[in-house]
């Protein structure tokens, strides 16, 4: 009796429809596409801080819409009008450290605010005024005098102390590789010396464009740092799904784009592969796969719509259940557009012309 042949094995043979792109992909229409995220952990009923670029600040404003614990530790004052509130660099972040773009940025916020790092530079000239390097644009006008500038970082460190501690879920965006630093000790700022505050001297500063073991290592010593001060701290990375304004570097502000894209969702899945603490969300991929076709973004082709960041956390929040009941907001309501955030980049358009 002749046996029947066995279908041979392969790792590809028990592999869900999720990992074919005719199965997930071609047979599915653009918004359709199913099983984007799977969590890692679940962080609906803990503590959550965010950081990181512009479209970080929408993570953080859904999260706290949703009932989500956000943890503001560094309010606006209640005279402050709603509206005014993102010129002072309230309700954009758990603190009010303004965009953290690089992750050398972060690493350097937690440092400086440990007494761990302490940049030569703590001031920059501006208008008759003075501002803080790490957070030039954190309010309209230039404080007046250092001893105030210096008031204010004091009052800040001592928050963002009290957000490590109490977070339990850290959220960061990562946004750009390109980094203005100091060739005198390495600080790392927000923008360019002489865009909003100080001097550009190129014997003083030098562009860093951050490479993919760069960023990795500074994630790591961070993640150090952070659960040294909170050991149960988890962390969820995303990468910005915005383009860069303006690159430093001698390439298309496109191939830039790419280039530096690419370095931080590498970085970002190297980390989350190798550590149990750490996850990652494709709000990069969901916002810029091309089989989107662009549809989320504005006319500019580097702003996200509302409806793409709603989109977004939509599949966010399959994964994680909000802890109260969404509500659909009535179009005149939604605010999630590129007028509702603040970017320091921004800036730099007007040297493009």
């Amino acid at each position: 009796m002749t046996q029947k042949p066995i279908a041979p094995k392969h790792p590809y043979k028990e592999q869900p429809d999720k990992a074919f792109w005719k199965k997930n992909v071609s047979d599915h229409y653009p918004l359709d596409i199913p099983d984007w995220y799977s969590k890692k952990f679940p962080i609906s009923n803990l503590s959550i801080a965010t950081a990181g670029s512009c479209f970080a600040q929408h993570i953080g404003k859904q999260l706290k819409d949703k009932g989500f614990k956000f943890i503001d530790v560094e309010p606006a004052p209640n005279f402050l009008p709603n509206e005014s509130h993102l010129n002072y660099g309230y309700s954009m972040y758990s603190a009010r450290y303004g965009n953290v773009y690089s992750s050398k940025q972060l690493l350097q916020l937690i440092q400086r605010a440990y007494g761990e790092f302490e940049p030569e530079e703590t001031y920059w000239l501006k208008d008759g005024g003075y501002v803080d390097p790490f957070r030039p644009t954190i309010e309209p006008e230039p404080y007046v005098s250092i001893a105030e500038l210096e008031t204010h970082r004091e009052h800040h460190f001592r928050c963002v102390r009290k957000m490590f501690e109490q977070s339990q879920v850290f959220v960061f965006t990562l946004g750009l590789t390109e980094t203005w630093v100091s060739k005198q000790d390495g600080s790392a700022f927000p923008i360019a010396p002489g865009v909003s505050g100080g001097l550009y001297d190129p014997e003083k500063y030098k562009l860093l464009n951050l490479s993919c073991m760069e960023v990795i290592k500074d994630m790591m010593t961070f993640f150090k740092h952070a659960r040294r001060v909170n050991n149960k701290m988890r962390f969820l990375l995303t990468v910005s799904p915005v383009p860069l304004m303006a690159t430093a570097s001698d390439k298309n502000v496109i191939v830039a784009t790419m280039h530096s894209k690419s370095i931080l969702r590498a970085a970002a899945g190297f980390l989350a592969d190798r550590l149990g603490y750490v996850d990652y969300f494709p709000s990069y991929e969901i916002i810029s796969s091309h089989v989107m076709r662009g549809q989320f973004y504005n006319p500019d082709m580097r702003t996200v719509s509302h409806y793409g960041v709603d989109y977004v956390m939509e599949q966010f929040f399959k994964e994680h259940q909000p802890p109260t009941k969404i509500v659909k907001q009535d179009k005149e309501e939604e605010v999630y557009d590129e007028d509702k955030v603040f970017c320091d980049e921004e800036l730099l358009a007007a040297f493009g012309s």
